[in-house]
């Protein structure tokens, strides 16, 4: 049953989540009618701080769907139960992140354009089938849960979404690895590192999630299901770690790929800095420490290591889609050429605050849909719980 005072956190957590995402659609607004001059972008930095929202909300809302796809499709049964949170989440993320992505295009009025016409040698056109069909069978996987004459299907509906969501991964990283004119991109390594970045952003968001809401209702999760999930996360996020160090010592062993590596870890000004300390220090090394130090295993230092995670997120995707960018294109490999300005200059960016409130604004209407599925329907998760006073 619930009291008033669930009743008031659930009206304050909406109006709070409703406000962020009307920030956001008021941002956009802003910058449609005054142009991109608003914002930091300009002719070589066309990507810039909204789509580092969004593209974490894409990559993370893949990842978060493997809490589910291991109860369903692998029979664990602490995961199982988390299963319907797992997919309300999968599909706010995935809503929150198209939403920056279709806002962020500059004319979102001509997104019916882009669903009636496809080029099928762009990966763009591939992720409408992909998002959209993602969408569709998790919603039917959440059907097969809830409806208990089609628990049957469970299984096979858990299925097709644990391989729909590798594919739709695989897309994601492969936007950039088709993109063979950047030297930050152009690698087959970056659809298997999506992959493995999204299974730990995507545990960390859900156990953020999981933990803010059982704080809601006065509730405490079992520690064994909490150390056993923290134990997955530091095995996702070590992995993580190790794929990235793979793919930068690639492009360290091609001699043409030296400059750039230089410039993304060494000199690049606030792009080695955010590497370095915000994705290897504050997103990766920190949050092992907390969920594998014996004398770290609280409750408080998992839900710190998971916040760690998702900041260490934003870092690395800062550096990979920005300062991917500012570093010169090199037109013609091989040859000199000179033009009347900007030859071999480093591309400055500064995120404008339209920016960054569209990028929050995506946050805010993952956060509001979760709220109204939870207070809607019976998602959270009723196994092995206590009540905090006990």
């Amino acid at each position: 049953m619930r009291t008033r005072e669930d009743s008031r956190n659930f009206l304050l957590v909406a109006v709070l989540a409703g406000a962020i995402t009307g920030a956001g659609l008021g941002a956009s607004h802003y910058m449609e009618v005054h142009g991109h001059i608003v914002t930091g972008m300009n002719n070589q930095i066309v990507w810039g701080l909204p789509h580092v929202f969004a593209i974490f909300m894409v990559v993370a809302a893949s990842g978060v769907l493997n809490v589910a796809s291991i109860g369903s499709v692998f029979g664990q049964t602490v995961y199982k139960h988390r299963a319907p949170l797992s997919g309300l989440l999968c599909i706010a993320l995935l809503m929150g992140g198209l939403m920056v992505l279709m806002l962020d295009l500059g004319r979102p009025d001509r997104v019916i354009v882009a669903a009636t016409h496809y080029n099928f040698k762009s990966v763009f056109a591939w992720n409408v089938f992909l998002y959209s069909g993602m969408t569709a069978i998790v919603a039917v996987y959440l059907w097969t849960m809830f409806e208990r004459r089609l628990n049957k299907y469970s299984k096979p509906a858990g299925l097709a979404a644990l391989v729909w969501r590798f594919v739709l991964t695989t897309g994601t990283g492969s936007i950039f690895a088709f993109l063979v004119a950047r030297q930050a991109y152009q690698s087959a390594l970056l659809a298997p590192l999506f992959i493995v970045l999204s299974f730990g952003w995507g545990l960390a968001v859900f156990l953020v999630a999981q933990s803010t809401m059982y704080a809601w209702e006065g509730r405490v999760l079992d520690s064994a299901i909490r150390r056993r999930m923290a134990r997955l996360l530091g095995v996702f996020i070590a992995a993580s770690l190790y794929l990235v160090a793979v793919y930068h010592l690639t492009n360290l062993y091609y001699a043409k790929q030296a400059a750039f590596e230089r410039f993304l870890l060494v000199d690049g000004g606030v792009y080695p800095l955010l590497f370095w300390v915000g994705y290897v220090l504050v997103g990766s090394v920190l949050p092992l420490l907390l969920l594998f130090h014996p004398k770290l295993s609280s409750a408080r230092y998992t839900f710190a290591a998971a916040v760690l995670i998702v900041a260490g997120a934003f870092a690395f995707l800062y550096v990979f889609i920005i300062g991917g960018q500012a570093f010169p294109l090199e037109i013609f490999p091989g040859y000199a050429v000179s033009s009347s300005f900007g030859d071999g200059a480093i591309a400055s960016y500064v995120p404008s605050l339209p920016e960054f409130l569209l990028g929050v604004g995506g946050l805010g209407a993952a956060l509001l849909l979760t709220v109204v599925g939870v207070r809607a329907f019976d998602f959270m998760p009723q196994d092995d719980i206590v009540s905090a006073k006990s």
